[in-house]
């Protein structure tokens, strides 16, 4: 007996220290992947130094940094030039997130409680648009929305006028986010409704609680951190979109910080505005990251 105890105590030490070796390529994959582009983009935001042909030289020693484009960057975030792209972004992704959850959390409600048997059916027809290139969608939005597209031709039919649905429109930019990252939001949604204990839901109706009363008191608020995980995989690509607003605007009115990131380094002489733009959206996202942890481990704690 106590043999075969000791013998399952050196097994699992023997497991946890196999994991991290395991561990181990993946995670230098990770830093090369994620830490070095990182630092190098630190190296272009604080670098002074152009070349012959006026592009900035990477200040790859920290000592040689200096933090003046860099606080230019801040200063006119708040009071200049890159303000209206930042309040874009917050308004148009504010409103996407809001127009998705609205949408999808219905439909994940109603594939983990009603669907029943066409379940898989459901979601695969949620999911259908992963199958097709994110751009080659939004590609076929602008043939569906130029002028002589189908939506002017069907309009058209019933004495409507054509609309000009690509000249600049926020509603058709923050229309097509929301298309583009819907299925991005149900899979994390239907996943932690799926994992709501049946018995909450049952103790509920026994005491009394009809359907809309157990759905704001028990569902809901037992599915927080589930609806919290969707906006935060929706959040992260989205902020920092720039093709979609690219394709069905193109207009100077309507650019995010994603746009006004690729016009800086576009101009080549801007490079190192465009990466201290890049390490101001990483810090937004960073502190939105932050209390989704913070979240997660309050969770986690209760839980246990």
């Amino acid at each position: 007996m106590v043999r075969s105890v000791r013998r399952k105590v050196g097994n699992g030490g023997e497991t946890r220290r196999l994991w991290p070796v395991l561990a181990l390529p993946g995670t230098a994959w990770l830093v090369l992947l994620f830490l070095v582009p990182l630092y190098s983009i630190f190296t272009v935001a604080f670098g002074t130094e152009l070349d012959f042909f006026g592009q900035p030289v990477p200040a790859w020693n920290p000592l040689a940094w200096d933090l003046t484009v860099f606080n230019g960057v801040v200063e006119d975030s708040f009071n200049g030039i890159y303000r209206k792209a930042w309040i874009n972004t917050l308004l148009y992704v504010g409103a996407a997130l809001f127009l998705i959850m609205l949408i999808e959390y219905p439909v994940a409600y109603y594939v983990e409680r009603i669907a029943g048997r066409s379940r898989g059916l459901v979601l695969s027809l949620v999911l259908a648009p992963w199958w097709i290139n994110y751009l080659t969608r939004m590609l076929g939005w602008t043939g569906l929305l130029s002028e002589d597209g189908l939506v002017n031709d069907t309009i058209g039919l019933v004495g409507f006028e054509p609309v000009n649905w690509l000249g600049g429109n926020w509603w058709v930019v923050v229309i097509a986010l929301v298309y583009g990252y819907l299925p991005f939001f149900i899979l994390p949604m239907y996943a932690y409704l799926d994992q709501i204990d049946q018995s909450h839901l049952e103790a509920s109706r026994d005491l009394g609680a009809n359907s809309v009363r157990t759905f704001l008191r028990v569902t809901l608020p037992l599915s927080r951190v589930g609806l919290l995980t969707a906006l935060v995989i929706c959040v992260l690509p989205m902020t920092g979109d720039y093709y979609t607003n690219t394709l069905v605007s193109n207009s100077p009115n309507t650019y995010m910080i994603g746009n006004q990131i690729t016009q800086t380094i576009d101009d080549g002489f801007s490079r190192a505005e465009g990466a201290s733009l890049v390490l101001l959206l990483s810090s937004l996202l960073l502190v939105f990251m932050a209390y989704y942890l913070v979240v997660i481990l309050r969770e986690s704690a209760v839980n246990q």
